[in-house]
């Protein structure tokens, strides 16, 4: 199979794994792309772009002409993880998984509406419909999961600011340290041990037939609802720092957030500072300036 892969693919799994490994996997994905869409007897309609940022996403039909979307991600991005999250939502809140289990890192979805997420809707709106979407998705976690815990991945994380905080500005070595010490405090006594998305903002929420918006692209993780809502807080976050009430807007966001869907204020306002910090230390780290002085910019306000 003959095909492009989309450039923000490409420049993530870089980013995030490294070039040498993002391009071994990138040189295999046509053969397996193949393998997936002939295993599962596939008529490909086109690539999605700019498409997923850790998969590839083909727009497919079934043998019975039924449309679905075919995700083929790299193993160590976890497809496995997200499968098994899938499977336990069985589409209550997200896209429904259409096969079973898959050597091949391949995932077979409900074809949702690709180009109408929840950014197409005037902002208060797209915050009420996300809020309703993402409560749908905090359930009691299946037994013996596979899932690692908020604190587990924050605390990759956090390792990997403390590596970075040398080489930080002044200011930007300030906010690592408010966004170690908040992680340090919430990881002590979670209130809750629930099913999180785990990378839940606006545009993993699309247009759906059988239900007007649904999620994709989990990450999941196990933990509290105040760090699976931490991530939704800073979206349009461009909007927030050209304006001049972006403070004021931004603290009055988190406690709309927090008291709509029952979170503690001070909790969700903590998650909402590392996980800002933790993304705008990642930004500058792998080179993209504007991004992380932006994100850390929305973390100073905190």
């Amino acid at each position: 199979m003959t095909f492009e892969p989309p450039q923000r693919l490409v420049r993530t799994l870089g980013e995030t794994y490294g070039d040498a490994v993002a391009a071994k996997w990138l040189g295999e994905l046509p053969d397996a792309t193949q393998v997936a869409v002939s295993r599962r007897k596939l008529d490909v309609e086109r690539v999605q772009s700019p498409g997923g940022r850790s998969s590839l996403v083909l727009l497919v039909r079934q043998q019975d002409g039924t449309p679905a979307a075919l995700k083929v991600a790299p193993p160590f991005a976890r497809p496995d993880l997200e499968r098994a999250a899938l499977a336990h939502w069985n589409g209550w809140g997200t896209a429904q998984l259409l096969d079973g289990a898959s050597a091949d890192g391949s995932l077979l979805l409900e074809r949702l509406r690709p180009e109408v997420s929840l950014h197409s809707l005037p902002e208060a709106k797209a915050l009420l419909e996300a809020a309703g979407t993402v409560r749908r998705l905090w359930v009691e976690p299946p037994a013996d999961h596979p899932f690692e815990t908020v604190e587990e991945r924050t605390a990759r994380q956090a390792d990997a600011m403390r590596a970075t905080a040398g080489t930080a500005e002044p200011d930007a070595l300030a906010l690592v340290d408010a966004a170690l010490a908040a992680r340090a405090e919430l990881v002590v006594s979670p209130p809750e041990l629930v099913l999180l998305h785990g990378n839940f903002r606006q545009s993993k929420v699309l247009g759906a037939e059988r239900s007007p918006w649904l999620a994709v692209g989990p990450e999941p993780v196990v933990g509290e609802r105040a760090y699976d809502l931490a991530r939704l807080v800073r979206d349009r976050v461009e909007d927030l720092v050209a304006a001049a009430v972006g403070p004021s807007s931004t603290r009055r966001r988190v406690n709309r957030m927090a008291d709509s869907l029952d979170v503690d204020r001070a909790r969700l306002l903590g998650w909402t500072l590392f996980r800002a910090v933790e993304s705008g230390v990642r930004a500058l780290r792998a080179g993209r300036r504007q991004d992380g002085e932006l994100l850390l910019e929305f973390a100073g306000w905190l």
